[in-house]
């Protein structure tokens, strides 16, 4: 079956990424309109929207499975992508598309659940000789039964929730009097996020890299990787900014570990895009860690240095069709770094940030990518992720790349709201950073200015307000501002005659 038409099971960025190929590839797009938000920028974008059925439960709309197949059957559409988050991870979701004649877009029911499970993942693994860190191969029962497996292997230890995503559920346990009080907590959280509150539990490992490799297989048994994601700035377990490739891997043990990659998904016969992620010690010791059975917030960094659309990729594997590259053909050029733009107050230890955007100004070249779903007027509500929009860039360096995201930075301006750019900015400049002196702990160890100010950031931001308030007020305001032969004077040529006075 051919796919002709395309729900989005999703909304935001992703659902206008999946739009934009589809449109590219002449299938219909499809996305869901809900009450939360009802003007959003991924509806004027699809060819078609449909209006979710009133809804007399606490389900949330982008989670309800039956209400999302019948969509489907009533519109005759014939494939479903789910994006990344909500319903993307579920065996369930894909099953059931299955059952209903839909073409899910993605793995397969089984695939998804093996994987999805870190237990079940972490014994496939054991089996094909694929490094893991020691602790419990099955969810343990007790704090007790904790305690003595971290008796075993040492302190310190991680609790993991079994069928976690997004760092929930975990504990680092230092030492045997915390594990009650902290097994407690990671079961309870797991029950509440996944509705399962099995944990298990191995060896922490302090400060180590998190590499992931984006594998692809297709439904004739073919599965490649497609490079490596540098994923080790982060803040309490998430992801904060990407880059691909990673300083820390050579051209020997990125063949060694996409090899392993590429092992653990083939023993579940897997298909569609994918990711599989290790830790790598400073000795450069890896150990698998997980494998996310989706596309990635970060997939744009792997397309950025390939020059493939892996959405592109996704949809015409749904479709049947073999891999368009074998593993010698897949070239690496130049570098790439994504930086998450997320709604949050950094200065009050990253807080949502709740408003309506006033102004925005995108920087727009051609090594640089925005991928988002806001625009002036968009409201930031607390019925979603606080992530807003990806800067993604390209250079034919780490050192140019770095340059450039710090230049579109600069030009990246969100008004009404506080955001995530002072941060990259930080991050970007840091020492350390540019030297490529990166693990998972680099934010608390080597950050001590989570809020970068450019000089006369202020000043520049008043003046911002003052230009964008202008364009609204016209020939009144025009008359204040006043103009230079018929040119309206920028906020940046206001700030440099002041600077000349």
């Amino acid at each position: 079956m051919s796919i002709k038409s395309l729900l989005i099971a999703n909304r935001g960025e992703i659902a206008i990424r999946i739009i934009s190929t589809a449109k590219k590839m002449g299938i219909k797009s499809y996305v869901i309109k809900t009450t939360k938000e009802p003007n959003e920028t991924y509806l004027q974008m699809a060819d078609e929207v449909i209006e979710f059925p009133a809804k007399h439960d606490e389900i949330p709309e982008f989670l309800d499975i039956e209400s999302i197949i019948l969509i489907a059957k009533k519109h005759k559409i014939n494939a479903i992508h789910p994006g990344y988050g909500f319903l993307a991870e579920n065996p369930y979701f894909a099953k059931r598309c299955e059952e209903q004649g839909i073409i899910f877009i993605g793995p397969s029911p089984d695939a998804i659940y093996k994987m999805g499970n870190k237990t079940i993942a972490k014994q496939i693994a054991g089996k094909h000789n694929i490094p893991l860190l020691k602790g419990s191969v099955e969810s343990i029962k007790s704090f007790t039964e904790a305690e003595r497996i971290a008796e075993k292997i040492g302190y310190p230890v991680i609790l993991k929730a079994a069928a976690g995503v997004g760092g929930r559920g975990m504990r680092i346990v230092e030492k045997s009097s915390e594990m009650a009080k902290l097994f407690k907590l990671a079961t309870s959280e797991a029950q509440k996020a996944f509705n399962d509150s099995s944990v298990f539990i191995e060896k922490y490992v302090r400060n180590p890299r998190h590499i992931e490799f984006q594998i692809f297989g297709d439904k004739h048994g073919n599965v490649i990787h497609l490079g490596e994601r540098e994923c080790s700035i982060q803040r309490k377990h998430q992801k904060l900014l990407e880059e691909a490739p990673s300083v820390a891997i050579d051209d020997t043990l990125r063949k060694k570990m996409g090899e392993e990659a590429v092992k653990i998904a083939k023993a579940v016969n897997y298909y569609s895009a994918g990711t599989v992620e290790f830790l790598l010690d400073s000795e450069k010791k890896y150990f698998f860690m997980e494998m996310n059975t989706r596309i990635q917030v970060e997939h744009p960094v792997t397309e950025m240095v390939t020059g493939l659309d892996l959405i592109e990729w996704q949809i015409r594997i749904a479709n049947g069709e073999k891999l368009p590259l074998k593993q010698n053909e897949v070239k690496i050029n130049g570098w790439s770094i994504e930086c998450r733009i997320n709604a949050e107050d950094v200065q009050s230890n990253f807080s949502p940030f709740l408003g309506t955007i006033k102004n925005i100004s995108i920087p727009r070249s051609k090594n640089v990518r925005i991928d988002t779903g806001i625009r002036e007027g968009t409201e930031i509500t607390p019925y979603f992720d606080s992530m807003i929009a990806k800067l993604i860039v390209h250079g034919e360096n780490r050192e140019l790349a770095i340059e450039t995201a710090l230049n579109a930075l600069q030009k990246f301006k969100i008004k009404g709201i506080k955001t995530t750019i002072p941060f990259c900015k930080a991050v970007l400049n840091n020492k350390a950073f540019r030297l490529g002196k990166l693990n998972t702990s680099f934010i608390e160890n080597e950050l001590k200015e989570l809020y970068f100010q450019e000089p006369d950031e202020e000043l520049m931001a008043a003046l911002f307000v003052i230009y964008s308030h202008a364009k609204e007020l016209k020939s009144e305001t025009a008359a204040v501002l006043n103009y230079d032969k018929g040119k309206h004077l920028t906020p940046w040529v206001l700030n440099k005659r002041i600077k000349s006075l």
